[in-house]
């Protein structure tokens, strides 16, 4: 791998210093790199959290440990009237560059990419000014209609907009290989706005997130999207894996919040079956509201008075090296939340028996037991290990 600029701040300050809040061209950073960004994550988009915000597609960043996602998020334009042309990766002369992100009267050029949430290739179908402020397209934007009252369905652009099938994250030879239309150069003339300060700083926050790091979570973030800078994350499975790791949520927490997320998955699933692949708005509505559910209880379960510490006891560093791989597991999604239920379950039984021999005996194990407790721990970690090296994994 190689990169002409390194430390990732030099890349900010190239930010700062070569896009001037009036220019007339979507730059290239002076960033390249051999190794090309990881597939697009699929993700669900948060509610928008206010009138006036729009939408900002998650991408792949790079720093000094390599490509980390900086998730898609809703912020406040710089100005009325402008809307957000994404940043994307090229492919040119055997290098990555990545071209950034700015705000402009039109969208422009972004390389092709599927971004989702109406960035589907070619210019936005999620909405546009008018009426006073921005007007929200439902049919592609989750938005709440009790909340922001400037919305329109218009499905018949879903329809109209050739949109790219896949989740490739750059364009070039490999990739998307789509050139700039009519309009899109037209766009490029015109000028633009520099990324926001919060905007600048929500990046910059992800890439000091290890959990962020595609070497660390093999493409699947940790956080993929958020309802603002610095507000409500959307990717449950990475807050309850973070909970896990950090022993803020115990194995018992665990293995409940997981059979609800097991249970929601598989209610999605068959909803999507019988409506040919996609969720009716009721049906959106209704996930929306069982996930703000969990959301609430992950936050409550990790900032309860329960806690998992394992380590300062005879059989402690074992049971945390296990939640500690279990944790992996979900984040990385080698587990699905049944596994990681059925596996913390195991754990809730374990610590159980721990608990019960230690009462006892004066709050000790003898000999005998901590050698059992042994036993049923190796039975588990075989299971953990199973269970991250099937064909099973967390929906994406």
């Amino acid at each position: 791998m190689r990169a002409f600029l390194k430390p990732r701040s030099f890349m900010f300050l190239l930010l700062l210093l070569l896009i001037p809040a009036a220019s007339h061209a979507q730059i290239a950073v002076g960033l390249s790199i051999r190794i090309g960004p990881p597939a697009l994550p699929v993700y669900t988009q948060p509610p928008i959290p206010a009138e006036g915000y729009l939408w900002t597609p998650g991408y792949w960043g790079y720093g000094p440990d390599g490509y980390y996602w900086v998730p898609g998020v809703w912020v406040q334009p710089p100005r009325v009237g402008v809307l957000w042309t994404p940043g994307y990766w090229g492919y040119e002369g055997g290098f990555y560059g990545w071209h950034a992100g700015y705000w402009g009267p039109h969208v422009g050029f972004y390389g092709g990419i599927n971004y989702g949430f109406g960035y589907g290739g070619v210019g936005f179908i999620g909405g546009h000014w008018g009426g006073g402020g921005f007007m929200y397209n439902t049919a592609v934007m989750n938005v709440n209609t009790t909340i922001v009252h400037n919305t329109y369905v218009d499905r018949t652009v879903i329809n109209n907009t050739t949109v790219i099938n896949n989740h490739t994250s750059f364009n070039g030879p490999g990739g998307v290989t789509a050139q700039p239309n009519a309009q899109e150069q037209a766009a490029i003339h015109e000028n633009h706005v520099q990324p926001t300060a919060t905007q600048l700083s929500h990046e910059q926050t992800s890439s000091h997130d290890r959990n962020q790091l595609a070497s660390a979570n093999n493409g699947h973030p940790g956080t993929m999207a958020m309802d603002s800078v610095n507000g409500r994350r959307y990717n449950q499975q990475g807050r309850i894996a973070n909970g896990v790791a950090s022993g803020q949520l115990t194995a018992g927490e665990t293995k409940n919040l997981e059979n609800r997320e097991a249970g929601l998955n598989k209610e999605i699933h068959n909803d999507r079956t019988a409506n040919g692949g996609t969720l009716t708005p009721q049906e959106r509505g209704q996930v929306n509201q069982q996930q703000n559910n969990l959301s609430k209880s992950i936050y409550d379960d990790k900032h309860n008075a329960n806690t998992a510490t394992y380590g300062n006891n005879e059989v402690g560093a074992r049971r945390d090296n296990q939640q500690q791989r279990i944790a992996n597991g979900i984040r990385s999604g080698q587990m699905s939340p049944s596994e990681a239920a059925k596996a913390e379950g195991h754990e809730q039984n374990i610590n159980k028996n721990i608990a019960a021999d230690r009462q006892a005996n004066g709050g000790k194990l003898t000999p005998a037991e901590k050698k059992n407790i042994n036993k049923q721990q190796n039975g588990a970690s075989k299971q953990i290990y199973n269970e991250k090296h099937n064909e099973k994994t967390a929906p994406k």
